[in-house]
């Protein structure tokens, strides 16, 4: 059944656009986090969920690792975010946000809280 909610066919073009063009701190992350480089752990980028496209998702560990700019400050989009937070908690998916600047002046921090929340 779980199958039926991750990388539907009719989000596919806007995964990859945005594989195409992340944001300088997306790439960053994605560069210690591709080809299994955080203890073992597959992650993949852009991948959806339902509705929802996630920076970041290791299946493994049912985490989504969100990178927030300042497109998410404003309240109408932290109550997106709440809500969608919601929506993926009910599936047993945890999400983890970081902000832009957390991962561009410590991405070691945001590793290590990352693999926190690994096997919580």
């Amino acid at each position: 059944m779980s199958q039926l909610i991750h990388n539907r066919k009719h989000m596919e073009a806007v995964r990859r656009d945005l594989r195409k063009g992340p944001t300088d701190a997306e790439a960053r992350l994605w560069e210690r986090l591709r080809n299994s480089q955080l203890l073992g752990r597959k992650f993949r980028r852009q991948h959806s969920v339902g509705m929802y496209v996630l920076d970041f998702y290791c299946p493994a560990e049912r985490l989504a690792v969100e990178v927030d700019g300042s497109a998410h400050a404003p309240a109408e989009a932290r109550q997106h975010d709440a809500e969608r937070d919601a929506t993926l908690a009910q599936l047993a998916i945890h999400t983890l946000r970081v902000t832009n600047n957390e991962v561009e002046m410590d991405i070691d921090a945001v590793l290590a809280k990352i693999i926190a929340c690994f096997s919580r």
